[in-house]
């Protein structure tokens, strides 16, 4: 794959926050356009919460801050003090050192509601789960100088869009694997596919054509096609995330809104504190609350929602987003039952979702989790060279203005300052000390991440 192929595909998987005023010459062949558009206004005009997609406080400091303040949290900062090194991990943003803005007041830091959960509430679980009850997770302060140059545009990285980029590169990379060991992966993914097409047939009806079937019906088979689809956890994920964000109306929404924030509790209380139960594990591709239960767990994060609205939207925005993030970008899906059950058939249709799987299934398929690191190395490598091109330091993540923010580590003569710091009774920080940490661009392994993995933590290892 050359530069502009790369390129190509990194500007799709990116969101533009400000794209809204440009227009678009390819809207005409794309078959969800009017669907997208559609959405789009929906979202923003039609929600309690909806001005913040636009006009939040991360967007605020991304396009005006000469300095940035960010919160980074690590649970081994004696082995990066040793080492003098912090690598960025994988996820969501990719290859960034993973970080949620701060805002300087008077002698310190206020920190973003995601930072305070991060750092109160999710690290300690995270520890106390692999044994370290007594151990505190250490706040870092970093300060990031932003040049004159620095893209000044809205441009977050939307995980879900990486699909055609995680089949490119194993495209690259499949002869690492046996001819046997390819036959078997892909006839693993085929059977995936097929085995799902209902509930794939189901949701591009409803995206492309306004089918109508019953909430709990969608909901149901959707429980069942996850564990054969695992990308669709985080697909509702996102989803539920967003509708909770969006639509809550409780004093603290209300609250945090007025600083120009989304209310992340409200998600990170459902999958942290709920029946759920995956503190420190956060493994998306599992999330499937149980269908009779979502009134229930809904009432439990946020008594201001409305149980049978929110399953409405769910079946909707599900569907919307199935459509235009797992099928290939302009593929108007034929009869399902004329499908051909063939891998570059398939890919022509699904090429994302086939992506998706790659990605998921190598982590444990035969061989390949030694060679897994250098998968999501190789994206990584492809994500910073599209962010030096654009001149992106800080990328988010664009699913939702959530506030999660990264370092771009690979950023030429990037200028920053690290800081230990202490959070105070009225949970401000203030840093401590300075420390000689350099940011280093390579990509620590996934197993070794705060709340990535179930396994030992390990030196220069970076928090969530």
């Amino acid at each position: 794959m050359d530069f502009l192929d790369a390129y190509h595909l990194w500007a799709d998987a990116h969101e533009f926050y400000e794209a809204s005023i440009i227009p678009n010459p390819t809207e005409a062949t794309d078959p969800l356009a009017e669907q997208t558009a559609a959405w789009e206004s929906r979202l923003a005009e039609q929600t309690p919460q909806g001005a913040l997609l636009r006009s939040n406080a991360l967007f605020d400091s991304l396009n005006s801050s000469a300095k940035l303040h960010l919160l980074h949290v690590t649970h081994a900062l004696e082995e990066i003090n040793e080492h003098g090194v912090l690598y960025p991990s994988g996820g969501c943003l990719v290859g960034s050192i993973y970080c949620a803005p701060l805002t300087a007041v008077d002698q310190g830091f206020r920190m973003h509601n995601l930072a305070a959960y991060v750092l109160n509430k999710e690290a300690p679980a995270f520890l106390k789960r692999i044994g370290k009850p007594e151990a505190t997770p250490t706040p870092l302060l970093f300060e990031i100088d932003v040049p004159r140059q620095a893209y000044r545009g809205l441009a977050g990285v939307d995980y879900l869009r990486l699909g055609a980029i995680h089949l490119s590169i194993y495209s690259h990379l499949e002869y690492l694997l046996s001819k046997t060991e390819r036959h078997q992966l892909r006839e693993t993914i085929i059977s995936r596919t097929k085995n799902s097409a209902s509930f794939l047939a189901l949701a591009s009806a409803i995206a492309h054509t306004g089918a109508t079937v019953a909430a709990e019906s969608f909901l149901q088979l959707l429980d069942e096609t996850i564990p054969r689809l695992p990308i669709l956890g985080y697909v509702y994920f996102e989803a539920l995330a967003e509708y909770l964000m969006l639509h809550s109306t409780s004093d603290e929404t209300r609250r945090l809104a007025e600083l120009g924030e989304f209310n992340n509790w409200l998600y990170k209380e459902m999958i942290f504190s709920s029946e759920l139960a995956m503190a420190g594990k956060f493994d998306l591709a599992k999330f499937r609350p149980a269908p009779d239960k979502l009134d229930s767990l809904l009432a439990q994060v946020d008594s201001t929602i409305d149980p049978q609205h929110a399953r409405g939207y769910l079946m909707e925005r599900i569907s919307y987003l199935v459509a235009a993030r797992l099928f290939t970008p302009g593929q108007v899906p034929e009869e399902w039952r004329h499908t051909r059950w063939e891998f570059d058939s398939l890919a022509t249709h699904l090429g994302p979702l086939l992506g998706h799987l790659i990605h998921r299934e190598l982590r444990t398929f035969g061989r390949y989790p030694d060679f897994y690191f250098y998968f999501d190395q190789h994206k990584a490598l492809q994500a910073w060279n599209y962010w030096n091109h654009m001149d992106i330091i800080t990328p988010f993540n664009g699913t939702i203005p959530k506030g999660e923010i990264g370092i771009n580590p690979a950023y030429p003569d990037l200028e920053y300052r690290v800081w230990r710091a202490e959070q105070d009774g009225a949970g401000q920080l203030h840093p401590t000390e300075q420390l000689d940490v350099t940011i280093a661009p390579r990509l620590v392994d996934i197993k070794y991440t705060l709340m990535r993995n179930n396994r030992s933590v390990s030196p220069s290892s970076t928090a969530a």
